[in-house]
């Protein structure tokens, strides 16, 4: 299925967040109910293809396109989120950014050891960020079946940095 006709979803917005950046904006795709459709289509596809048995993703754009996939495909969603917001016993990760550190959280329990999981989010740029929930999900016992993403940046090569399992991405620049 050829999903490329969204990409009239995706806005270029030049100097954003800081000049020089060229920020590729999914709310027009988010707002269009048949497009956000198609693309949750598109990424519960490839979930059926990875054989996923529960969804994770990074607040907060990522719970946009992760928890109605989950939903679609009736598996669990498992939130990874920045500190302080989970109630229950959980995993902390601490890990590298291009300009300091980060650190991300996930419920011990979000993950039945074994389990097939695949990480969606809405973008991969450098890879970082989505590495780290990788690391988390592994931690608590989880198998990382894949990743799949909405939009792909290439020439910030974060597919790399993520090994050999499965990457997907429905728009790539």
């Amino acid at each position: 299925m050829s999903i490329d006709h969204l990409r009239r979803y995706v806005r270029d917005v030049p100097d954003f967040p800081k000049p020089g950046i060229l920020f590729r904006d999914i709310t027009p795709l988010l707002g269009d109910g048949k497009a956000f459709a198609e693309a949750i289509d598109a990424l519960a596809a490839i979930a059926r293809t990875v054989k996923a048995e529960r969804i994770a993703a990074p607040e907060s754009r990522g719970f946009i396109f992760g928890a109605p996939v989950a939903a679609r495909l009736g598996v669990g969603f498992a939130p990874i989120r920045k500190p302080g917001k989970l109630p229950a016993k959980k995993r902390r990760l601490t890990y590298s950014l291009e300009y300091g550190t980060d650190v991300l959280e996930m419920h011990d329990d979000a993950i039945r050891p074994g389990e097939r999981v695949l990480l969606v989010d809405d973008l991969l740029a450098t890879g970082g960020t989505i590495r780290a929930c990788a690391d988390l999900v592994e931690a608590v016992g989880g198998q990382v079946a894949g990743f799949a993403f909405v939009i792909e940046l290439l020439a910030l090569l974060g597919r790399e940095r993520l090994g050999v399992r499965p990457v997907h991405a429905l728009l790539a620049y």
